[in-house]
C-alpha cells in the first residue's frame, strides 16, 4: 500500500493511497453536522460520518455525490472523512427521537473503517435510546458486537446480492465475499441480535432467491429487497453483461414493469415457504414509498 500526505487548507489533511490496485484518495474532513433528516423508508435520521466508498459496486446510486465535490474524482475513487464524527454525534444525538441509520453516503464498514474506526467510535458516543438500523456488505461488522449491546433497539443487516462468487465479483469487485458476509450473520444472531438480509438490487436472471432464502434464513429475522434501477448506472452495467453474460444482454434490454411484478410473487411465496418476514422496494411497481 502506497500513501502519501499533503496539508489540504480546510480540509484536514489530504491522503493519497494505492487501494485495491487502483488509487484512492482519502480527505480528512471536519463536519459543521452528521445527522440529517433522511426519506430512507423506515428510517427518520441519517448519521454520515464517510462520504465515498471503495467497494466499487458498479450498480451504486450514490454517485450523484461527485456532483456537489469540487473534487473531481469519480465514485470509487475518494472517501471524505468526517474526523470530528464522535463529538458531533455526541451532540446531535442527545434527546433525539426515532431511528437513526448508519451511514447513508458510503459503507460504514468500508475497509478504511479498519484505519479509522469512526463507526465504533460514533457507536460509543450515540445516544442509545435511538433505535439503529445498520447495513453493510462487510463482515467488518461483527468487530462491534460489543457496543451494540448498548443499544435498546437495533437492527444489523448485511447486503447479499448473489451467493455466487463469480457474479460477485462483477458487480461488487472490491467488497468482501458473500460467504463472509453469512458467516458474518451467522455470528450476529448466535450472539442474540435482531438481523437481517438486504437483496439490493436484485441481478435479473443472474440473483437466485431461493437460495438465499434457503442459505440465509436460519440466521435472519426478515430480508428485505430492492429493484434494479439502471438510472445511475445503466452504462456500467450493460458493459458488465456485455462482458461477462452476453447471452443476458436482450433481456436487459427489455426489462419491464411486469418482470418486476413477477419477482414481487416469486419473493412473497418464498417468504411464506420459509416462514420469514420479507419487505420489498421496487420502484417499477410503486412498492417504495418515500414519507
Amino acid at each position: 500500500m502506497l500513501s502519501e500526505i499533503h496539508s489540504a487548507p480546510l480540509k484536514g489533511f489530504k491522503i493519497i493511497i494505492l487501494l485495491i490496485g487502483s488509487m484512492v484518495k482519502i480527505y480528512e474532513t471536519k463536519a459543521r453536522s452528521i445527522i440529517h433528516k433522511t426519506k430512507i423508508p423506515g428510517a427518520d435520521w441519517g448519521i454520515n460520518y464517510y462520504r465515498g466508498c471503495t467497494h466499487g459496486c458498479i450498480y451504486c446510486y450514490l454517485k450523484f455525490i461527485c456532483r456537489w465535490r469540487k473534487q473531481k474524482e469519480k465514485w470509487g475513487e475518494f472517501v471524505d472523512v468526517k474526523m470530528n464524527a464522535p463529538e458531533l454525534v455526541a451532540k446531535e444525538s442527545k434527546g433525539k427521537r426515532g431511528t437513526a441509520i448508519l451511514c447513508t453516503t458510503g459503507d460504514p464498514y468500508q475497509p478504511i473503517d479498519k484505519k479509522y474506526q469512526l463507526t465504533r467510535k460514533v457507536l460509543q458516543n450515540m445516544n442509545p435510546n435511538l433505535k439503529t438500523l445498520i447495513l453493510t456488505k462487510s463482515d467488518l461488522i461483527t468487530r462491534d458486537m460489543d457496543l451494540f449491546k448498548r443499544f435498546k433497539n437495533i437492527e444489523l443487516g448485511l447486503t447479499i446480492t448473489t451467493l455466487d462468487e463469480n457474479i460477485k465479483k462483477v458487480f461488487e469487485p472490491f467488497s468482501p465475499s458473500s460467504n463472509a458476509r453469512l458467516e458474518a450473520l451467522k455470528n450476529l444472531k448466535q450472539e442474540g441480535f435482531y438481523t437481517y438480509v438486504f437483496v439490493g438490487p436484485i441481478l435479473p436472471y443472474l440473483t437466485d432467491l431461493e437460495e438465499i432464502f434457503r442459505e440465509v434464513s436460519p440466521f435472519v429475522n426478515h430480508l428485505s429487497f430492492e429493484d434494479l434501477s439502471l438510472s445511475p448506472c445503466r452504462k456500467e452495467v450493460f458493459e458488465a453483461i456485455k462482458k461477462n453474460f452476453p447471452e443476458l444482454e436482450d433481456k436487459y434490454k427489455n426489462l419491464s414493469k411486469e418482470f418486476w411484478i413477477k419477482k414481487e410473487k416469486e419473493i412473497k411465496k418464498l417468504g411464506e415457504k420459509h416462514n420469514k418476514q420479507v419487505r420489498i422496494y421496487f420502484k417499477h411497481t410503486g412498492t417504495l414509498k418515500f414519507k
